[in-house]
């Protein structure tokens, strides 16, 4: 009885143009003289639907304002996306994942594309997926965004290498502020040739930490030297060629800051190489604080970039944009400190 009843008051808003308050997939396919499954395809923009059946069912969308819940259709899942997935980093990254999702009972899913592959990055698979929500390392590109966007799948980007538009969610470290501090702590030993390895000229977080270090020189009253300044791939192997360059300067530098823990290392085997002591001969100071670190001769100070952090917090972010929630900020910084260990001293005089 109830249901007829129902159904009674369903044919009688059809009829009079009407529509119930709170309009359903059922309700579209009726008015429409379709099926459930063929509204489901419009509204997943799938094929199998003739052009004629799709505008009917688009305009009876567009005229009840019918929306999908938030999260309707996609899985219990944050895809977590790396473009490079090979090194001691991107653990950090995904135990700060992994910590959040158990709490909120949600699987994770990780995912790598490659930065250098023959075909264009489409995203198809992520997105044929229907994860919860995207948490994309490093970058994600408009028409990724736009792809994303397209198909109702919420996205953070996590410590982003390039400008976003303001409204494009992400958390990020204080590189500006890690560079700054990094460079202070040597010259408030006494170094007056401060080198810096800076990583990508287009990379957002190495340039941050390049100003933070210029900065810092100018505030001990200290010159920018170019020569002092050489920029490398974020590797060991890397770190260790652009460390052979400086240490062969007619004055060497006694310090050096590196982009990151990996080119730290580098610095360490050119100093080997070049038969200097750390950090007798020469001071060494990384970034990002990767557990390693702590265990290698010295131990390497470093700015301690709170990855396993910022993880959780991007993680919090992209389950909150996918439940259908407003966030409470857009953009999130997470303050980096210094980690002072044995491979900082003053200068010999």
């Amino acid at each position: 009885m109830a249901d007829n009843a129902a159904d009674g008051t369903a044919d009688r808003e059809h009829q009079n143009g009407g529509a119930p308050k709170s309009v359903t997939i059922a309700y579209i396919a009726e008015s429409a003289g379709v099926s459930v499954p063929t509204v489901s395809k419009v509204l997943n923009g799938k094929s199998g639907v003739s052009a004629d059946t799709r505008a009917r069912v688009e305009e009876l969308i567009n005229r009840y304002g019918y929306r999908k819940p938030a999260g309707a259709g996609r899985n219990n899942v944050v895809e977590l996306v790396f473009r490079e997935l090979k090194d001691m980093w991107a653990v950090e990254i995904i135990r700060g994942v992994e910590r959040v999702a158990r709490q909120h009972r949600v699987g994770v899913m990780v995912s790598q594309f490659g930065l250098h592959d023959n075909t264009p990055l489409t995203w198809e698979d992520t997105v044929s997926r229907r994860p919860n929500c995207v948490l994309s390392v490093a970058q994600l590109s408009e028409a990724e965004r736009a792809q994303l966007t397209a198909k109702g799948i919420p996205f953070v980007v996590f410590d982003p290498i390039m400008e976003l538009p303001d409204d494009v969610p992400y958390v990020g470290a204080t590189n500006w502020s890690g560079g700054r501090t990094a460079t202070r702590h040597l010259a408030e030993l006494g170094h007056r040739r401060i080198a810096m390895i800076g990583g990508p000229e287009d990379q957002l977080c190495c340039s941050a930490r390049l100003d933070g270090y210029q900065s810092a020189l100018r505030s001990a009253g200290l010159p920018i030297d170019p020569e002092l300044i050489v920029h490398a791939g974020l590797t060991r192997e890397d770190g260790c060629s652009a460390a052979h360059l400086l240490l062969a300067l007619p004055e060497r530098p006694t310090a050096v800051f590196a982009s990151n823990d990996l080119q730290a290392l580098g610095v360490y085997q050119a100093a080997r190489e070049a038969g200097l002591r750390i950090p007798d001969d020469l001071s060494v100071v990384g970034f990002d604080d990767l557990p390693v670190v702590a265990w290698v001769d010295p131990p390497l100070t470093t700015v301690h970039q709170p990855l396993t952090e910022m993880a959780a917090a991007a993680t919090e972010l992209a389950l909150t944009l996918g439940r259908g929630e407003q966030a409470p900020q857009v953009g999130l910084e997470i303050a980096t400190t210094l980690t002072i260990r044995a491979s900082t001293a003053p200068p010999r005089i």
